[in-house]
């Protein structure tokens, strides 16, 4: 796909890696639809993208509630006509170790609802956008990209039970969508980003944040940007699909 007037989807894109991506595809002439929940954030995300020259709106909703998604991907077809890319970006945390103790007794455990908001922004959040990008690329009569992001965690982490289970479940919807959507001229991937340089990372004392670094064999965390590199590459590759592509630095080999 060439990204020259090209309407693509990003939830998530108010700030950080989403921020990222929509101010990298802007470059390559997209036009950018940005859903998030702040909306102070989505604004100052516009103003970068207009003063970049691009065509860009924000619109505010949860990912997790169905008829503020469906109502959103209307209103965003609407407005642009189309929808040709779709980036499933949105995420939250919410760690905690699934049972902890402390000499035979247990003092703490995840709760429910630490482990049922993750599931409802990072996996329920991903089929619901995924789903009403997917019926207006048909509708439309357009071939579409779907691009989820995943994690490197999805293979299972320590405190993160919620976290690696919504992001499996990722990579599985991925590789469904992509054998289901193929017919319709619709191409799905994931990416599983490592430990990104971020506000949250930045933040980190200097000793932790050193020890991540010496854990890659590049010898640093990664970078938005090549993220956002990573996802101008799918867009393009028309021979991608179904296949997830893990940007960690060389942590997990």
């Amino acid at each position: 796909m060439q990204l020259t007037d090209k309407v693509i989807v990003i939830t998530g894109g108010g700030q950080g890696l989403g921020r990222a991506m929509a101010l990298s595809l802007a470059k390559q002439g997209a036009k950018l639809a940005l859903i998030d929940v702040n909306e102070q954030q989505l604004q100052q995300t516009v103003e970068l993208l207009t003063n970049a020259g691009a065509e860009s709106k924000y619109y505010l909703a949860n990912v997790t509630d169905e008829n503020e998604v469906e109502t959103t991907f209307s209103q965003i077809n609407q407005d642009f006509s189309a929808i040709d890319g779709l980036i499933n970006n949105a995420g939250i945390l919410r760690d905690a170790m699934f049972v902890k103790a402390k000499a035979g007794e247990v003092i703490k455990k995840m709760s429910l609802d630490q482990f049922q908001s993750v599931i409802d922004v990072n996996l329920t959040g991903v089929f619901l956008c995924g789903r009403e990008a997917a019926v207006h690329m048909i509708e439309g009569g357009r071939k579409g990209v779907i691009i989820n992001m995943s994690s490197i965690a999805r293979g299972g982490n320590i405190g993160q039970t919620n976290y690696a289970a919504s992001k499996a479940g990722v990579v599985a919807m991925t590789t469904t969508w992509a054998r289901e959507l193929g017919k319709h001229g619709i191409r799905v991937g994931a990416i599983a980003p490592g430990v990104i340089r971020t506000a949250m990372t930045d933040a980190m004392k200097p000793e932790m944040r050193d020890r991540l670094e010496k854990m890659k064999p590049v010898g640093r965390l990664g970078e938005a940007g090549e993220i956002a590199h990573t996802v101008k590459y799918i867009f393009e590759n028309e021979f991608f699909t179904g296949r997830v592509v893990e940007i960690d630095g060389g942590l997990c080999m």
